[in-house]
């Protein structure tokens, strides 16, 4: 059995993350759980019947600690992950694993070079809706694949003071939302894309990005995927693969409950199916992943080279975003314009 802990009270910590822990207890012994307000862990932990750590380092400090869960603030995570693997200690982490891509390259070289598991958590990697999915475009059934189009945004957050609102705390909706539409690029489309282009969107009074979008493309291929997020957004979570004899489409792609049932719109010249597939709990899949890894070095090394490609990908999203903006800045100061 792996000892797991976690930093911070989170929502996706109560919801889902402690409950498949408590569920899986072949794997793992949930040792406790750490709030920067002692109040607020005890709280915490006498939902789930777990002991209390007043503050961040005292469950570091634990002696017999194998793991760590992270779901603080993106601003937050590369601090807590470097002082886990300091101490020898295999790190899962919410996403996105860091806010800057020199700190994600410095914290998996780190995790290289100690030997330890360094996960950034994109459950929804472990679905079987996801595995269905791969093989049906291996298999052909929607002919060769020519693009991907992924879109994932929500309504307004419930308070104005949320944290993904907040750039002092990695907020914006690249690094929540996005980050989602671009890993999934590369899980099917492969790590060697590149964004040619990006946009980002403001509004006034807020700090960070509320909504965006970017067009990648493989580097040696012909490949090529249309991305869009948000917050306060219509509500979507889907990805469509268009093929030259069909198209695959399905809604639910990253956030799939443990008891819903997927279901994939298949479009062809012979018409339209559904097929439905059975449930799954990505979370549960994810952390025997994560106790896998931590049994078996021998896949570890993936786990470094997509964390570094996701955070390039983040990186050249922002600088294609702020090459747009500064574009359009110069053309509107020479009172030239360009036609769409």
């Amino acid at each position: 059995m792996i000892n797991i802990g976690i930093l911070g009270c989170a929502h996706i910590a109560r919801r889902s993350l402690i409950p498949a822990m408590l569920e899986l207890k072949r794997y793992y012994k949930l040792v406790g759980i750490a709030s920067r307000s002692f109040s607020t862990a005890v709280s915490c932990a006498g939902q789930f019947n777990i002991e209390p750590f007043d503050g961040y380092q005292s469950l570091i400090n634990l002696d017999g600690l194998d793991a760590i869960y992270i779901p603080l603030p993106n601003s937050l995570h590369a601090e807590w992950i470097e002082k886990a693997l300091d101490r020898g200690i295999h790190v899962l982490v919410e996403k996105s694993m860091a806010c800057e891509y020199n700190e994600v390259l410095k914290l998996n070289e780190l995790a290289k070079r100690k030997g330890l598991v360094l996960v950034e958590n994109f459950q929804f990697r472990f679905h079987s809706q996801l595995t269905k999915l791969k093989q049906l475009i291996n298999d052909g059934t929607i002919g060769e694949l020519r693009c991907l189009r992924s879109s994932f945004g929500f309504p307004g957050l419930s308070s104005e003071n949320d944290i993904r609102y907040r750039k002092n705390l990695g907020g914006g909706a690249l690094l929540d939302a996005g980050a989602y539409t671009l890993k999934i690029a590369q899980m099917l489309l492969g790590l060697d894309i590149k964004v040619c282009s990006a946009n980002l969107n403001y509004q006034q009074g807020k700090e960070v990005d509320i909504w965006g979008g970017a067009y990648v493309k493989q580097k040696h291929g012909t490949l090529f995927g249309e991305l869009a997020f948000g917050f306060n957004h219509f509500y979507q979570c889907n990805v469509e693969l268009w093929g030259s004899k069909g198209k695959l489409y399905t809604n639910r792609i990253f956030t799939a409950p443990p008891a819903y049932n997927p279901v994939f719109e298949l479009e062809t010249v012979e018409g339209k199916q559904e097929i439905k597939l059975p449930a799954d709990n990505h979370f549960n899949n994810m952390l025997i992943h994560f106790y896998e890894l931590i049994q078996n070095r021998a896949n570890r090394a993936d786990e470094y080279i997509q964390n570094i490609n996701q955070s390039r990908l983040i990186k050249e999203l922002k600088e294609k975003a702020h090459e747009n903006e500064t574009d359009l800045c110069n053309n509107a100061f020479t009172g030239t314009s360009r036609r769409i």
